[in-house]
């Protein structure tokens, strides 16, 4: 790797690093906010964001996209949309084992700690927001693979994560580490798996 590439690594990781400082430095400021104003109407529209933004819907979403696209005979996005739906279920699993291992309380639930460990129960699922690192994982290959068409669906993932802490569910740094996690699951299926499936196509073509 050149010497700029990592520089520019480096570089990327600090202002990763701060951002996500910021954001735990943020939570309580940024929970307490909200919580002092909200509506019933947005609540109730926030709350119908969260239902359609979760890891479910993408996939489903991801199916279609990729069953148009095989069947329109477009092997350059068939294998855009697998990535993503790939990227999607990395994101997933990661996110869950993450979840589980850290035990994070929820803002909306009262306990003694924020952090208890290994926990099963949803309440204390709160790190990382399930919801934010997928739709991130999601998006982020269509960004990587085509910035014209991936640009304009970047606010999603990012609508989500606003209904997420509106709702009370996760804090900002939730949802912050979850969009840095998608990020990462986005780049790795880019790196090993993208490449494996254009080869793999093209020795059946051959």
């Amino acid at each position: 790797m050149k010497r700029s590439a990592v520089f520019y690594w480096l570089i990327g990781i600090v202002i990763v690093a701060v951002i996500i400082a910021a954001a735990f430095y943020l939570d309580d400021a940024v929970r307490d906010f909200i919580a002092s104003h909200q509506t019933p109407g947005m609540r109730n529209f926030m709350r119908d964001v969260s239902r359609f933004g979760d890891w479910p819907e993408h996939f489903a979403l991801g199916l279609v996209l990729a069953g148009v696209a095989w069947w329109r005979g477009n092997k350059k996005w068939t294998r855009i949309f697998v990535s993503m739906l790939i990227a999607l279920s990395i994101a997933g699993l990661a996110g869950r084992a993450i979840k589980i291992s850290t035990g994070r309380a929820r803002p909306s639930v009262k306990a003694e700690q924020t952090w208890n460990g290994p926990r099963l129960s949803s309440k204390f699922h709160a790190f990382p927001s399930g919801h934010v690192v997928a739709s991130t994982a999601f998006f982020a290959v269509l960004v990587f693979a085509n910035r014209r068409i991936g640009l304009p669906c970047l606010p999603i993932p990012v609508f989500i994560g606003f209904s997420r802490i509106y709702g009370g569910v996760h804090y900002l740094s939730d949802v912050v580490c979850a969009a840095v996690l998608g990020i990462l699951c986005a780049l790795l299926v880019l790196r090993f798996v993208l490449p494996k499936i254009g080869n793999r196509q093209s020795a059946i073509e051959n």
